[in-house]
């Protein structure tokens, strides 16, 4: 599940509906019913909170979403979409990671989950992330 106030327009999520799961995007908030319109492969259909779960985040994931991957010298990965970076210390460890844009730097941020990224992405570069390339 996620809190209702992690999630913005624009977060890509885990929808389940009757034992079935679709990954969707984040198309209105109903904030006084807590309410989410998540638009499917299929339709737009408005959930619940307990019914959305988060994208674990990891290689796979930043790939979908248009990062380049720069393998580095000493073990650790970089990513990179536009001037956005995420350095994880070791490829496939994404329980610590670096991310900067610009002169906003910020070291272990909790970012577990592709909306969290997508939260950060925003805060720091005024643009949501999307799996558009730049």
């Amino acid at each position: 599940m996620i809190k209702f106030s992690d999630i913005k327009i624009g977060d890509y999520v885990m929808a389940e509906y009757e034992g079935k799961m679709w990954e969707g995007e984040v198309v209105r908030l109903n904030g006084d019913e807590k309410q989410i319109c998540v638009r499917t492969d299929v339709q737009e259909f408005w959930f619940s909170q307990d019914q959305l779960h988060p994208i674990p985040l990891n290689e796979d994931t930043l790939l979908k979403l248009s990062f380049a991957k720069q393998p580095n010298d000493d073990g650790s990965v970089k990513y990179m979409k536009g001037s956005f970076r995420i350095v994880t210390p070791k490829a496939g460890d994404f329980s610590q990671m670096e991310m900067w844009y610009r002169e906003d730097r910020r070291h272990n941020p909790n970012v577990h989950f592709v909306h969290q990224l997508q939260n950060h992405y925003l805060d720091m570069t005024k643009i949501h992330l999307t799996s558009s390339p730049m």
